[in-house]
Formats: structure tokens, C-alpha cells, sequence
């Protein structure tokens, strides 16, 4: 009679149960794994008869056929993980033990003397364990702390094939780990490695950065080469909110399906930076893969994903952002089905003016031709400049500027309003049904309650459409960072003088 063991492997952003049947017959010595494995699966029947066999256990081969059936058997199965499980099910079968909790479920990659090595995606598997019934978790000593962050299972760590065995054979117990609360504290705010009190003037620029960081809008910087947007970008961090339990939670369930969590620490509670190169391919921007993973744009999530030389990127991988630019998630189709990850991020994108970069500046002289600054310019569509809501100028600092000791205003400062007018928004979206933290997120229905203005500012808004010939989307967007603008100044109504900030930001479309 076949016996089961369960695991589990990380599917989208939740965690798939796998039932492992093991069964044995006489014949020819051979060891067959069914269900769809893929390459790493398959050759799990090497490394697990090597680890029973170095655990001072008989090896599979001496109990003749041995069958193990991963079902569901028409969903693919990928990954070291399912080692230890099938070592426990063949273990099972052939009687070298008895047994094991049924609703238990087991995760680790086995080396060749029988160690655990940690694997992907811990912590969405352990949360979706317990909504499926199951008490405990089995799985390596390195996974174990970010397990133990799904309060309610009992988690396990495991260092070996065979203390676990003795642990089941009850001469030597393996303790559940304890929880730790200070995980679900209020996390406090870190200490930023950059503060925008060291970069010299730029005060427009840092204006436009507070308003998308207060927001949640997307940035463009542009100006000639030296003139401190990589350096206004990477200050960003410092003026942003910390994250809350259910950010730090969604963002760590990202970084424990991509295998980017700390073993020792793994709670992510910073507020993601992403920063790829223009190399980047579009898989490794906006995820994929034949098993699909997250890519830069999930790991931004609920932070800042910066894209510096923006134009240099290929054109195919920019278009890839129309989506989760507009959605706040990217949805990845592969014959298997579609899986869905979030990508809610603040997009900051810095460029040239032109392939030389002095286009702009009035001191040096711009050596491209008119016909390389507009095939340069339009790597960048009509349809993706739509979706970026503010568009600035970074000029070339003055040497009076750059000398100047005097310190700009401290990051501690401005974070302090942009917390302020976040608080605003949250108090506002309680009032709605929808999952909204920052005015970007508004739909339809939220920007007409939230979006009200006046017959002046219905004019000013009237005579920008036309002139500027904004789109729908523009419009909408416009409204949103209008509202930005009037939260941070703690106004209940959107007056002109916000709107008129509003539009200066916006990019003009040339006819």
C-alpha cells in the first residue's frame, strides 16, 4: 500500500499543496519520480538515495521498484525542495520508520550526507499551510525564522536526514521555534544612508521628489550629465514612511520567493530600492521565466524602482511597464496558466536630454544632430511619458551653489510631512471599500469624491487639457497629483494654486 507525505512549493504569491505517494514493488531495482518534475526534481533520486543511504539507511534500491507520484500530476514541479519529503515517504514505505503527523508538511533540498539546505518561498508556503489545515512544519534550520513569521504553525528546524528520523522514533525531539512578537511591533524608522541635506540647491527637484514620494506619483528627471539625479534618486528612501505590517509582510513574501531574504533576519522592514541596469532584460524587470519569479518590478514593491538612463534601456523592456504602471501588478501568462504578482511602485526614471547630454545646459555646447535627439527621445513612447506624472528639470549647479557650506533642509524634515499627508489619504480611503494607501492608487469613482473642484480651478483645468493636450489618462492623473499637492499643504479642497503646481509637472505633449 502506497503511503503520502505533504509538501509544498511557492505558486504565484501563495503556497500549493503537493501530496508525495510513495510505492514499492518487486522487480528490477529502479527509482521513478512521476508528475510533471522538471530537471531538479528528477535528479532528487540520486541526492535522496545518497542521503539515506549516508544516514546509515538502506537505500532505496535494495527494496526493488520504487514509484513516487507528485500529484497534482498536471501542475509542473520545479526545485530541490521536495527532497525531503520523498526521502520521508521511501523511508515510510520500506519500514525503517513508522511514522510521521499527518498534518505535517515537509520542505528542504538534501545534500549528499544527508544535510538540509534551504530552499524558496518559506513564508508564503507557511502561511497558506495553516488555511489548509495543516499544525506543523518540517523544514531547514535557514528557512526556519522566516517560517516561524506565519504566527499560528508550529515551525520546526531541521538540521539533517537523521534528526529527523530520531525525532519521529522519539529519541531525540526537535523543539518548535518560539514567537518572536517584536517582528509585529510598529516598525520604527531606519536610519537612511543618504540625506537630501547634502545635496546642494535643487530645491524645485526635491519639491517634485516630495510630492511623488507623499503620493506614491512617478518621477522623470532629466538634465545634462553631473547635475545630481543618480544622488537625488538614491536620497528618495530617506523622505519615505516606514513600512507597515501588512507592506513589510506582502514585500518579505516577494524577497522569500525570489530566495532574497537574510536567514538570521528575514523580515524585510526597509522600504525597497531597486535599481537595475539598462542591460536588464525584460524578464528580469517584470518577472518570468518558464516557472515564473518576480522581477525588479515586484521586488519594488511598495517602494522605489529607479531606471537611470532610462532611454538606454530597449525599447521592448520600457513598453513591458505599461501594465503595472497603470495597475500596480504584473500578470505573467505561461501555458501553465497565469500567475499575478504586485507591483505597486513609485517609478523614478533619470535621462539626458540628448545622447551627448548638454542639449539643456547654457554653458556647454550640444554636439548631436537634430535627427539623433528625436530617434533618441522617442525610445520613449507617448503612451509611458502618459504614465509618469511628474516631468523635471534637473539643471547644472552654479559654482556659488556647489561651494556654499551651507546644509539644505534634513531628510527627517521632509519625511515628517510626507507621514503627515500619507495619514491624510489613509483617513480618507477608510471611508471606501477599496485597498487604496495613496492618491496614485484612486479610481474612477474615488477621484470624483476625492477630486471635487471648483469653477476657477474647472477653467484652469479646462484651458491645460487644451493647450497641453492631455489625454484622459493625463487628466485623471493631473487630479491625483493636484490632490497630492493640497494634502501636503493639510487642505481639504483642491484650489488653483495646486492645480497650477500640478500642471507644471505634467508633460506636454508636442503636436
Amino acid at each position: 500500500m502506497a503511503v503520502k507525505v505533504f509538501s509544498a512549493s511557492p505558486l504565484g504569491m501563495d503556497g500549493k499543496i503537493i501530496e508525495i505517494e510513495v510505492d514499492s514493488s518487486s522487480g528490477q531495482a529502479v527509482f521513478n519520480i512521476v508528475g510533471l518534475p522538471d530537471a531538479a526534481v528528477k535528479e532528487s533520486q540520486d541526492r535522496v538515495s545518497s542521503a539515506i543511504r549516508n544516514s546509515d539507511l538502506r537505500a532505496p534500491y535494495f527494496y526493488g521498484r520504487i514509484t513516487v507520484n507528485l500529484a497534482p500530476a498536471d501542475l509542473r514541479k520545479e526545485g530541490p525542495g521536495f527532497d525531503l519529503p520523498i526521502a520521508l515517504g521511501v523511508l515510510l514505505e520500506t519500514g525503517q520508520i513508522e511514522n510521521i503527523p499527518s498534518d505535517a508538511c515537509f520542505l528542504g533540498e538534501l545534500a549528499l550526507d544527508g544535510r538540509l539546505r534551504p530552499v524558496k518561498g518559506a513564508l508564503p508556503i507557511a502561511i497558506s499551510l495553516k488555511e489548509k489545515g495543516f499544525n506543523h512544519f518540517f523544514l531547514p534550520k535557514e528557512n526556519a525564522e522566516e517560517a516561524n513569521l506565519a504566527e499560528t504553525l508550529a515551525v520546526y528546524p531541521a538540521e539533517n536526514l537523521t534528526q529527523l528520523i530520531n525525532h519521529f522514533s522519539q529519541t531525540e525531539e526537535i523543539l518548535p521555534l518560539e514567537k518572536n512578537q517584536n517582528y509585529f511591533q510598529e516598525l520604527s524608522e531606519i536610519e537612511p544612508a543618504h540625506d537630501f541635506c547634502f545635496i546642494k540647491g535643487q530645491e524645485h527637484v526635491k519639491r517634485a521628489l516630495e510630492i511623488a514620494v507623499s503620493g506614491g506619483h512617478n518621477i522623470l528627471l532629466s538634465g545634462p550629465p553631473g547635475s545630481g539625479k543618480t544622488m537625488l534618486a538614491k536620497s528618495i528612501p530617506s523622505i519615505m514612511p516606514p513600512l507597515s505590517i501588512e507592506e513589510a509582510f506582502e514585500v518579505t513574501k516577494l524577497y522569500s520567493i525570489s530566495g532574497k531574504t537574510n536567514s538570521d533576519n528575514p523580515f524585510i522592514k526597509e522600504r525597497p530600492f531597486r535599481a537595475p541596469h539598462h542591460s536588464a532584460s525584460a524578464a528580469s524587470l517584470v518577472g518570468g521565466g518558464t516557472f515564473p519569479r518576480p522581477g525588479e518590478i515586484s521586488l519594488a514593491n511598495r517602494g522605489v524602482l529607479f531606471l537611470d538612463e532610462f532611454p538606454e534601456f530597449p525599447k521592448e523592456v520600457i513598453e513591458n511597464l505599461r501594465q503595472p504602471l497603470e495597475d500596480g501588478e504584473i500578470s505573467i501568462a505561461r501555458a501553465q496558466g497565469a500567475l499575478t504578482f504586485p507591483a505597486n511602485f513609485i517609478l523614478v526614471a533619470a535621462m539626458n536630454p540628448c545622447p551627448c547630454g548638454n542639449s539643456t545646459d547654457p554653458e556647454k555646447r550640444c554636439v548631436c544632430h537634430p535627427a539623433q535627439i528625436a530617434r533618441y527621445r522617442q525610445k520613449l513612447s507617448g503612451p509611458i511619458m502618459d504614465r509618469i506624472d511628474l516631468h523635471i528639470e534637473v539643471p547644472r549647479l552654479k559654482f556659488e551653489k556647489l561651494s556654499s557650506d551651507n546644509l539644505s533642509e534634513k531628510s527627517r524634515s521632509i519625511r515628517e510631512r510626507v507621514v503627515k499627508a500619507r495619514k491624510i489619504q489613509r483617513n480618507r480611503f477608510e471611508k471606501t471599500n477599496r485597498n487604496f494607501i495613496t492618491n496614485s492608487e484612486m479610481d474612477s469613482k474615488s477621484l470624483r469624491n476625492f477630486c471635487v473642484i471648483g469653477e476657477k480651478e474647472r477653467q484652469l483645468l479646462q484651458t491645460a487639457v487644451h493647450q497641453m493636450n492631455l489625454s484622459p489618462r493625463g487628466y485623471n492623473r493631473l487630479l491625483k497629483v493636484a490632490r497630492t499637492i493640497a494634502d501636503l499643504a493639510d487642505s481639504e479642497n483642491i484650489t488653483t494654486t495646486h492645480l497650477a503646481e500640478a500642471i507644471q509637472y505634467r508633460f506636454r505633449e508636442e503636436r
